[in-house]
């Protein structure tokens, strides 16, 4: 990617404005030669000529060198889907170069920083020993903290916290995340019934549906986000964790998680299936599997964010307000392959290789890779 465009944008700039090489050439005190140089970039004008230059045309200097500081959020989803592609078709090392440059010339965007960091996060996994895997995170955790040093955008922020936050635990530094989230105000009034009471005051009551619908969606996925968790502390403590998976259940099936948000659900059945294997009921942990191998293999794909028949104001507001709009954080390849791994290279469930029950899973699982490299192979015939 090239940094100084100042060629185009002089060529640009001067048809745009029907003015010839004489005429800059004369006005800047150099030769006609000198000019065309320029624009076919075989040289650059000295740095002191930048101003004369930049003002003759009207524009900054930042414009005449073709520097753009900021990506629009259009911008930012398209090169974020274009490099989740790659980092599944490319080698690791050459897309995270090609990633560095963009960080590199994007520098001052925050939002681009961030949707940056967190490209690096969601693919850290891919790197080719743990090492790199723990460079990869401190490079993401490095843009979090300059995204919350440079920004002005308290949402982006707060955001930038919570994602600096899980490359330190994913660091082991936990210390580290207690000094950056502790102490954390548990009890927060949330808005969302205030703003719908405000709509509903001005005669706006779709508004105000929407706004309760988007903190109803939220506060359903965090909780979902926090059983699994919880689970996990209460393993030894049989009655609690049994009851923990009941009110989980009812909480899915209440909200029809299995089509509002299967990645979610995914995750609850994999956390539910290694907390049955470490208290050694091998039924309850191959059942979840069973429900985890069924719901991946089935409508899981293709992977969006979406509303159902409840939450049917929910779409809109997805697309409009998230970077990302209604897209995964990476490409549904590496997703394919990140849930096959999740139950392949678990250790915990290798005491189950022999079960017939696994097997006949972990063959589930296999033949959806086999499908999706049969579909990308008719694709690359088909471009």
């Amino acid at each position: 990617m090239k940094e100084i465009n100042l060629g185009r944008v002089l060529i640009t700039n001067r048809h745009k404005r029907g003015i010839t090489q004489d005429e800059v050439a004369e006005y800047m005190g150099v030769s006609k030669a000198s000019v065309s140089k320029w624009e076919t970039g075989t040289t650059y004008p000295d740095i002191t000529l930048l101003p004369r230059l930049a003002s003759y045309f009207n524009i900054s200097i930042d414009e005449l060198m073709g520097y753009e500081p900021q990506m629009t959020k259009e911008d930012i989803r398209k090169l974020y889907r274009e490099l989740c592609r790659e980092f599944y078709e490319k080698p690791f090392d050459m897309v995270m170069e090609q990633c560095r440059e963009i960080v590199r010339k994007y520098f001052s965007c925050g939002p681009l920083l961030f949707q940056m960091g967190t490209l690096y996060v969601n693919h850290s996994m891919l790197a080719g020993s743990p090492e790199q895997t723990r460079q990869v995170l401190e490079e993401a955790e490095r843009l979090f903290v300059r995204v919350q040093e440079e920004g002005d955008d308290a949402e982006l922020s707060s955001q930038a916290v919570s994602m600096q936050a899980l490359c330190l635990l994913q660091l082991g530094r936990a210390d580290e995340v207690l000094e950056l989230l502790a102490p954390v105000e548990l009890m927060r009034l949330n808005p969302e019934p205030l703003l719908a009471s405000a709509y509903q005051m001005l005669g706006n009551n779709g508004e105000a549906r929407q706004i309760l619908q988007i903190g109803i969606y939220v506060a359903v996925i965090e909780l979902l986000n926090l059983l699994p968790a919880y689970m996990g502390l209460c393993v030894n403590d049989v009655s609690a964790f049994e009851e923990t998976d009941r009110r989980m259940e009812a909480l899915i099936e209440a909200f029809s998680v299995n089509k509002l948000n299967p990645s979610v659900l995914a995750s609850l059945y994999l956390s539910a299936a290694r907390g049955f294997c470490l208290q050694g009921n091998a039924d309850k942990a191959l059942d979840n599997l069973e429900y985890y191998t069924e719901l991946v293999t089935s409508d899981f794909f293709p992977l969006h964010l979406h509303g159902d028949g409840y939450f049917n104001l929910l779409d809109d507001w997805l697309e409009e307000n998230l970077v990302l709009g209604s897209d995964p954080p990476r490409d549904e390849g590496t997703v394919r392959r990140s849930v096959v791994e999740a139950v392949t290279g678990q250790p915990l469930f290798a005491s189950y290789s022999e079960h017939p029950r696994f097997q006949t899973i972990v063959s589930r699982l296999q033949m959806m890779l086999v499908q999706d490299a049969d579909m990308h192979r008719l694709e690359e015939i088909g471009e």
